[in-house]
């Protein structure tokens, strides 16, 4: 953890936010670069401007909106869907309740169709600072050549794991330098072992050198 840090810095989580509004925005965020679904997020409240029009939109529609972001359909479908799986269950949609919902808010999210564990885990983690792991890719290849992560593992299971491993009040630093050093050194192909602050935990590592 320090390694990473004193390699990258430490990077600070923005205020808490509406958990909803991040849940569709992660969701805009899937196969897309940040700022084409910084750009589609905007695009999509400019055109509808509350979630209840979005609820009761066409899917069509919703999907002209995101087009930007990629996956436009099925973005549309899981996006309209969510939103009338909130609506029946809670009466309004809104998700405010989830930053003083305790250990559950983790399995609330995950009822929800089309919503998967690192979805689950950023719109609790950046939306309400609650200490859940999100994985990404890059955080599963570097994991898995450390010999944390074994190389069969589901997504749900790797979380929960990740969740149990993190230390307290580090859960948003460890995410993002993860990331960092998966993209910079860490990469899928030819990765750049001498340079890598935790060599000396790597499994796959210190067989390079």
């Amino acid at each position: 953890m320090q390694n990473l840090e004193n390699t990258f810095g430490e990077p600070q989580l923005a205020p808490k936010s509406d958990p909803l509004a991040m849940l569709i925005n992660i969701i805009l965020s899937q196969a897309t670069s940040d700022a084409n679904s910084e750009r589609t997020f905007r695009n999509l409240k400019k055109r509808f401007r509350t979630w209840e029009k979005v609820l009761a939109a066409n899917e069509t529609d919703i999907a002209d909106a995101i087009r930007l972001g990629g996956l436009a359909n099925q973005k549309a479908r899981v996006i309209k869907d969510l939103l009338g799986q909130i609506k029946a269950a809670r009466k309004q949609l809104s998700l405010a309740f989830l930053e003083k919902m305790p250990d559950e808010a983790r399995d609330y999210l995950q009822n929800f169709r089309g919503i998967g564990p690192k979805t689950v885990a950023c719109t609790l983690l950046f939306a309400c600072h609650k200490e859940v792991f999100p994985l990404d890719t890059h955080i599963f290849r570097v994991l898995k050549r450390m010999g944390i992560l074994p190389e069969r593992i589901t997504d749900a299971k790797a979380h929960r794991l990740l969740d149990e491993l993190a230390p307290p009040k580090k859960f948003y630093s460890l995410h993002v330098n993860l990331i960092r050093l998966g993209r910079k050194i860490c990469r899928p192909r030819e990765p750049l072992c001498e340079q890598c602050p935790l060599i000396e935990y790597c499994d796959y590592g210190l067989t390079q050198i």
